[in-house]
């Protein structure tokens, strides 16, 4: 097809959307800035102190400060328009940044969890006075980087992922306080490593929801709350829609569903005001607005094309 010197335009990302990507990357940029700040205090602190709970943590954090540095520049790389090649922009490389923190936090868990096992074994001695006023500190800090992005986008799977770092840090500091605070009264040393494996769970348990979820992504899978078989009733019961067929609904990036269907009405139906009724029962009932619908009219009986018979070549 000639478009001639039409300009060709694919989905916009950004405010319509409901995203506002310049407040996020705001929000990043604050919370970054608490978390590498502390996050040098800690490993200083750890390694006078003896501390795996402290040591992991402070490399949690590290793995912090670089999910929310891959999120900034996810949020600057989805903010370009869609051209060229890439039709629907760069808003999945969003997707792609949560896939990473998931993977980094997952080997992160599987690293702390080798260290606390052996740590079990054979506890070393902490100085858990020094490791309790740190621990309290880091849970003031990462409270202040979580409320932080908890104002944020949390639709986006770029935020939600950098959001689950400061997260399960912020349950990691309780729980290093909580060891101290054992160990003291106590001197059960064990208490240490013992928390340290409660942090690999929680990084676990984050790791999984993020891989779940930008694995649905990828995998073209209906949004999550969004049923396949409610949408294609609820087309095929508008008045003169007689089939729905060959439906896809898929997520492009977070916040932003699509569709794709073929309808077929009746023969004497307008298939233009067909297509402008569903396209808003899908927008209003069901909240996706960016849809591609395939509108023809019902066939009687199909035409059957027999191959061409050769005629015998006529007698010169």
């Amino acid at each position: 097809m000639d478009l001639g010197n039409r300009p060709v335009h694919g989905p916009h990302f950004g405010h319509s959307h409901g995203i506002d990507r310049d407040a996020d990357a705001r929000k990043l940029i604050v919370a970054l800035a608490l978390i590498v700040g502390f996050m040098g205090v800690e490993v200083v602190t750890g390694i006078l102190a003896h501390s795996l709970a402290l040591l992991s943590d402070a490399a949690h954090m590290l793995t912090d400060a670089a999910a929310i540095g891959l999120s900034l520049v996810a949020v600057g790389l989805a903010r370009r328009p869609a051209k060229g090649a890439m039709t629907y922009g760069l808003g999945r490389v969003e997707v792609l940044a949560a896939q990473a923190n998931g993977v980094t936090l997952l080997v992160l868990a599987a690293f702390v969890v080798y260290e606390a096992i052996r740590r079990l074994v054979t506890p070393p001695h902490v100085r858990a006075g020094l490791i309790l006023g740190v621990a309290l500190a880091g849970v003031a800090v990462n409270l202040a980087a979580t409320w932080t992005l908890s104002g944020a986008n949390r639709r986006s799977i770029n935020i939600e992922g950098s959001f689950q770092h400061l997260l399960t840090d912020l349950y990691a500091f309780i729980g290093t306080a909580a060891a101290a605070a054992v160990i003291l009264a106590t001197g059960f040393q064990r208490a240490d490593p013992l928390a340290s494996l409660l942090v690999a769970g929680l990084m676990l348990r984050a790791a999984y929801g993020l891989l779940k979820a930008s694995g649905r992504v990828f995998l073209e899978a209906a949004p999550h709350g969004v049923d396949v078989d409610a949408i294609g009733n609820a087309l095929v019961a508008e008045p003169g829609i007689v089939e729905v067929h060959d439906l896809h609904v898929w997520e492009v990036t977070s916040g932003f569903p699509a569709l794709s269907a073929h309808v077929l009405v009746e023969v004497d139906a307008d298939c233009h005001a067909a297509r402008a009724r569903l396209s808003a029962l899908l927008a209003e009932q069901f909240k996706i607005e960016h849809t591609t619908l395939q509108v023809d009219h019902e066939a009687g009986e199909l035409l059957e094309i027999q191959p061409a018979v050769r005629r015998p070549a006529e007698p010169a």
